[in-house]
């Protein structure tokens, strides 16, 4: 017994004496050990004799010395949380500052460029904001060129990484929208060759540096999505917020010339035609040099979608890496999980047949909407109202049944730091805010005007019902993020029957191993709950491509039906749309990867 009790005592000092958190931790002794030594001083034999007595005192002594040792072993545990807290803000210090600093003086600066040279008339031109944009992308391939070669590969540079940052899906995504933009650029030089014996050769090297800037980046975020960088922090955080604040301003300037090539101001004495809303194609007095021009210029506006989501995507992740620098991450292993689609049927199915009609409809829209006739276009217009009155609608009813389902649903609610999950509900609420701003504008012109007529009484629901789904789906996608995984809460379930498994006797371990097969058979097969949510998760993603290709491609019935043209004036509803629309745009397609999340871990 004082053999034990000196090993408390030995234990304490070390607890309490000068050494570093790591000694710490190694020093005290385990809960299962303390437990230990408590169960061997209960089954002391009782005294019968004076050694007997002196022997409970020594085990009293013993006794009060480990529960010294546990109140030791908290105060520990909490020394070395504090020390984790002190040590993660210091790695949060001047150099937070710093890169927010930089982050904000390069997005005000690019705002400026690109809002200047949105138009002709002023001394800005495109010209000297691609200038500024391959300066940037140069600066940013440099940084992420030395974080490869030099910062990640020092030692002690990249011990922990954040197992939620850059999963795979995500990383495909980029990859995929990146392949894309790359085709872009192609397009873009193969147009602006024809154009360099009357322009700038800068319209030629801006598309060349974006092009290896594509593929530089897309290489670093895939390979280094996931690192929660010890060294070189603050130089590491200044490069984050350069990459961040480039793809945001490479972002701002494709969303302002995609808007001007879809929109134009018109002559506000006159009652212009649709053809109007139509930007023109540049300078008409340079002539290109090769016959292919118009080829090349059709098809890289198409493709600026991707390139959009490609900036967007990259913006994400180097933000969640920013987050990420010098951060002490909990060892938590992500869990892995398969994608599989034959436990659910009626969601995809329904999906598909959503984006199989929108298609269809969407091209009906613009070949109708470019036609002088006006029941033609007010066709277009009543078909692409009810279509996306449709698709609201199911989802709005979709998104219900999942919600109930969540009621129903007992499954806790996650609790850990995580940025990526933070940075997904920002994004989310945020981006919503442009669908918001532009239904409520469309509501409120609806109902001041009358809504007379069946395209203004559409046009109402369709707004008022959008207003619906965005809360409903907001509301799903953040709780379905919050929630613990279910197969994380049967691998509880079991690991629990295991260990009852070791304190039971026979008959008893026989029931467990029944119970245990057949929570391990259900993890293959899935509950009515999780079917649902599935279903649910499956029509919902599929509904937001649909909606996400409709406006991201062209379709703008905002500037087609003249309601909100007639109330707000024309130079006010453009901005309205320009600047909700691509919000709106990105909106869906963040709730896309979102979806795919939840669907995921439910």
């Amino acid at each position: 017994m004082k053999t034990v009790a000196q090993q408390m005592f030995r234990t304490c000092n070390k607890l309490f004496s000068g050494k570093t958190p790591n000694d710490v931790v190694e020093a005290h002794p385990s809960n299962i050990e303390t437990a230990a030594q408590l169960e061997n001083i209960q089954h002391l034999p009782c005294p019968s004799n004076p050694h007997g007595v002196e022997a409970v005192r020594e085990s009293v002594h013993g006794v009060e010395a480990v529960r010294e040792s546990v109140h030791g072993v908290e105060a520990v545990r909490e020394s070395v949380h504090h020390v984790e807290v002190v040590i993660e803000r210091a790695h949060h210090g001047g150099g937070w500052l710093l890169s927010g600093i930089i982050c904000i003086n390069i997005l005000i600066l690019g705002c400026a460029l690109v809002s200047g040279s949105a138009f002709n008339s002023v001394a800005i031109t495109a010209v000297h904001r691609q200038i500024f944009l391959i300066i940037l992308l140069l600066l940013t391939m440099l940084w992420m060129l030395f974080y490869a070669a030099v910062t990640s590969r020092k030692d002690q540079a990249i011990l922990l990484k954040d197992s939620h940052a850059g999963p795979v899906w995500l990383r495909a995504g980029l990859l995929l929208f990146g392949l894309l933009s790359l085709l872009m650029d192609i397009f873009k030089i193969a147009n602006y060759v024809g154009y360099l014996h009357c322009d700038s050769a800068v319209k030629v090297a801006f598309p060349v540096v974006q092009a290896v800037f594509l593929f530089v980046q897309t290489y670093f975020l895939w390979v280094h999505a996931k690192d929660c960088v010890q060294l070189h922090t603050n130089f590491t955080r200044c490069g984050l917020t350069l990459t961040l604040s480039t793809n945001l301003v490479v972002w701002m300037a494709a969303v302002t010339e995609e808007s001007i090539h879809q929109t134009e101001i018109p002559d506000l004495n006159v009652n212009v035609s649709h053809k109007m809303y139509r930007a023109s194609y540049g300078n008409h007095k340079c002539k290109c040099s090769h016959s292919a021009c118009n080829t090349f210029k059709e098809a890289f506006y198409y493709l600026y979608p991707f390139n959009i989501e490609y900036s967007l995507f990259a913006s994400a992740m180097a933000y969640v890496m920013w987050k990420n620098v010098g951060r002490l991450v909990e060892d938590h292993s992500h869990h892995s999980v398969k994608f599989r689609l034959k436990d659910v049927c009626m969601g995809p199915v329904t999906g598909i047949l959503l984006v199989v009609a929108g298609l269809v409809t969407f091209i009906i829209y613009e070949v109708y909407i470019l036609k002088e006739d006006e029941e033609k276009r007010n066709e277009a217009l009543l078909i692409h109202f009810i279509m996306n009155i449709v698709i609201v609608s199911l989802m709005s009813l979709s998104t219900m049944i999942g919600c109930i389902v969540y009621r129903l649903d007992h499954r806790e609610h996650v609790s850990e730091k995580n940025p990526t999950r933070s940075l997904d509900v920002g994004l989310l609420v945020g981006a919503s805010l442009g669908q918001f701003i532009i239904s409520y504008f469309t509501i409120v012109a609806a109902v001041a005007t009358g809504a007379s007529g069946y395209l203004n009484a559409l046009n109402l629901s369709w707004a008022v019902l959008t207003v619906l789904q965005l809360g409903l789906q907001n509301y799903f996608i953040i709780e379905g993020l919050h929630r613990e995984p279910f197969h994380m809460m049967q691998e509880a379930a079991l690991h629990t029957n295991a260990h009852l498994q070791e304190h039971t006797e026979m008959s008893v371990v026989m029931e467990i191993n029944k119970s245990s097969y057949y929570l391990t058979s259900s993890f293959h097969k899935l509950s009515w709950k999780r079917r649902i949510l599935k279903d649910v998760c499956a029509f919902l993603l599929l509904s937001n491509i649909i909606l996400w290709i409709i406006p991201a491609f062209g379709a703008r019935p905002q500037f087609d039906h003249p309601v909100e043209i007639k109330f707000y004036s024309f130079t006010m509803w453009a901005a309205i749309v320009n600047i909700g629309l691509p919000f709106g745009i990105f909106y869906r397609m963040h709730s896309v990867a979102s979806l795919f999340e939840v669907y995921l871990i439910s």
